[in-house]
């Protein structure tokens, strides 16, 4: 049984110690779900949100972790059945509609959960949640047991998305676990949740040479590179390639293709040097409206200086279907800035085609690249930080409608606080307390 806990939302609300809702195996749906908006968990037709706070203490287990879930007037926080020390609960979410019952349902990971040893990284384990006109109401946990491994330092979860890549009508949930042995994997689940398929690095169709520090898996992205019906499955591999400069993986699970893309590919701008991380953010999204979805590659690490490992400007490359790699950086670089850390693609203005923002939280800073209609992005609003340049501003990015929201953990003494952009307005929608991390993961 998990726990829920209810409270007023007027404005920014913290993590009540008390529980007022239980919600079990009982619970009945009051009716059905229409699916007009997303991340409607209770099927209102208004978009929720889920914030998650991996460093929160729950019933007195030190960074546990928690999640908080706005239904438009109130917030719910879920935490674990049996909240476990370091479990890392919330580090990141993932929201689709798995069961087809047109209410979005929620993941949440916990990659930190049951380490197989004193320092050593946790196994993980994902939690699904299911929408319902009563709100989110628990569902089964996935592992890698279920991928038919041993648990070991895999990370299980480390890395979330979702979409329907099988073209059942559900959306089907994609694992990152880069911890896994022989250099990490992704856990695809589909038809309801009900299959579950491991593909790494060795994989047959697959066929790379593997490290264990390559961290394949930490960052996912779903989308129809090809122009076709059918989507592929873009995988982050930042500690790839010399001294972790990182390489992506584009993967066509349907037709059994890969294709491995690093800064020495063909088209691909720039040269692998040691720390770059390509791979380490990723997001989809056409942004010129041609039909076929671009890939964005977040490269925190990148830096023109001879000194890589001790800069990290960071940058963006935007690479389309015809072989044109267009690079993005800050106007005014920094040293530290690390842009590219994370990105988000979605409409934003309204305009009909998609938008691209990328945070650079050395800096505190979100730039948002504006999509055109047969020109692709344009730079538009460089979004700064409210609360200071520690704030980690930008960790985490989601767009609902014409709102960006931005997730900040280190603000407020590492207590955290997501924001709601729109326009020029920025407001504080949600705060932690001291130490929770609030904001390391926002749907």
């Amino acid at each position: 049984m998990i726990l829920l806990t209810c409270v007023s939302a007027a404005g920014p609300v913290k993590r009540p110690a008390h529980t007022e809702r239980v919600l079990g195996a009982a619970f009945t749906p009051s009716g059905p779900c229409h699916g007009r908006a997303p991340a409607d968990f209770n099927g209102d037709g208004r978009s929720d949100h889920a914030v998650g706070a991996p460093y929160a203490t729950v019933s007195g287990h030190l960074r546990a972790g928690a999640v908080a879930v706005g239904y438009g007037g109130h917030v719910t926080w879920l935490s674990m059945p049996d909240p476990g020390r370091d479990a890392g609960f919330g580090a990141t979410l993932a929201t689709g509609d798995f069961n087809g019952d047109h209410c979005a349902d929620l993941a949440v990971a916990a990659p930190d959960e049951e380490a197989t040893r004193p320092g050593a990284d946790g196994t993980g384990a994902v939690r699904l949640y299911y929408g319902s006109p009563g709100g989110l109401r628990p569902g089964r946990t996935r592992s890698v047991r279920d991928l038919g491994r041993t648990p070991g330092s895999d990370r299980f979860g480390a890395a979330l998305t979702a979409g329907d890549l099988d073209r059942d009508g559900h959306d089907d949930l994609v694992v990152g676990t880069p911890g896994l042995a022989g250099g990490g994997g992704v856990g695809v689940f589909t038809r309801g949740m009900r299959g579950a398929r491991l593909i790494t690095q060795r994989t047959s169709w697959v066929g790379q040479r593997t490290s264990q520090t390559d961290g394949f898996g930490s960052a996912l992205a779903i989308g129809a590179f090809d122009g076709g019906r059918r989507r592929e499955l873009a995988v982050g591999a930042p500690g790839d390639g010399v001294e972790a400069s990182g390489a992506v993986t584009v993967l066509d699970p349907a037709a059994r293709r890969s294709w491995h893309i690093t800064q020495d590919s063909r088209g691909v701008r720039g040269v692998p040097e040691r720390y770059d991380k390509f791979g380490a953010a990723l997001a989809a999204a056409d942004v010129d409206h041609d039909g076929t979805d671009e890939l964005a590659i977040g490269v925190p690490g990148e830096d023109q200086t001879k000194m890589p490992e001790n800069f990290a400007s960071g940058a963006v490359h935007v690479l389309h279907a015809s072989g044109r790699d267009d690079v993005w950086t800050l106007r005014k670089a920094g040293d530290y800035d690390r842009f590219g850390t994370t990105l988000v693609a979605a409409d934003l203005d309204g305009d009909g085609t998609a938008d691209l923002a990328a945070s650079a939280t050395g800096r505190g800073v979100v730039q948002v690249l504006n999509g055109h209609r047969g020109r692709g992005l344009i730079r538009g609003s460089l979004i700064t930080s409210p609360a200071g340049r520690t704030a980690q501003f930008g960790w985490t990015l989601a767009i609902r409608g014409r709102d960006l929201y931005v997730g900040a953990p280190g603000a407020r003494g590492f207590g955290g606080t997501v924001y709601r952009v729109h326009g020029k307005g920025r407001t504080p929608i949600q705060n932690g307390s001291a130490g929770e991390l609030l904001g390391y993961a926002v749907v």
